[in-house]
């Protein structure tokens, strides 16, 4: 593979996640992802998001993008919950469960003592005919045409589509809960982004 070819492989990356970025406001149903806002917006309990691989990756991100416009938000590890960590969820909550083909074993181990805490769960994938499309009482299709590797198999365009998806999401949620540029500043003082919101 000459120097070329690398760089014909780069711009074909860039071309291909562009595009599942791009498809995304037409593709995603908007009247799921609002409502998704109102029920998060309603902070009855916390907001707990897991999922395996690439999509755990995503789960922790979109943690910390709700976390930082004031949306009580944590990764539930699917390892550790079947070991204990299970006992956050309350009926209060909303669980949030990311799976690209919605049956990953790990996951779906979860969803009966999900289920039985009476949370609110909210399934992300391609696919929602799986068992946790059944398990959701709100699903979010998030699909990609493809992936930019040589197999169409590395979660890469799809991971991106989830967070992005999830961005939607977070800055709604802004609006919609009235969030200040002083919340901001309290809960992010650190860094570029602390020293512009508190004027440094």
């Amino acid at each position: 593979m000459n120097k070329q070819e690398i760089k014909e492989s780069i711009q074909n990356t860039f071309e291909i996640e562009a595009a599942a970025i791009g498809a995304l406001s037409k593709s995603v149903d908007q009247e799921v992802l609002a409502t998704l806002v109102e029920k998060i917006g309603e902070k009855k309990g916390n907001v707990i998001v897991t999922g395996c691989g690439t999509s755990g990756t995503a789960a922790k991100k979109i943690v910390h993008s709700l976390s930082c416009v004031s949306v009580p938000a944590v990764f539930l590890s699917p390892s550790d919950a079947i070991h204990g960590s299970m006992g956050i969820i309350t009926d209060k909550d909303i669980v949030i469960v990311i799976s690209k083909g919605g049956n990953t074993k790990e996951l779906t181990n979860l969803l009966d003592s999900i289920k039985a805490q009476g949370a609110f769960i909210v399934g992300v994938g391609e696919k929602e005919e799986s068992k946790i499309g059944d398990y959701s009482n709100l699903f979010v299709k998030i699909a990609v045409e493809k992936e930019p590797d040589p197999f169409n198999m590395l979660a890469t365009a799809s991971t991106l589509a989830v967070i992005s998806t999830f961005d939607t999401v977070c800055i709604a949620l802004m609006t919609y809960t009235g969030f200040t540029k002083e919340q901001f500043g309290i809960n992010h003082p650190s860094g570029a982004v602390g020293d512009r919101l508190l004027g440094k």
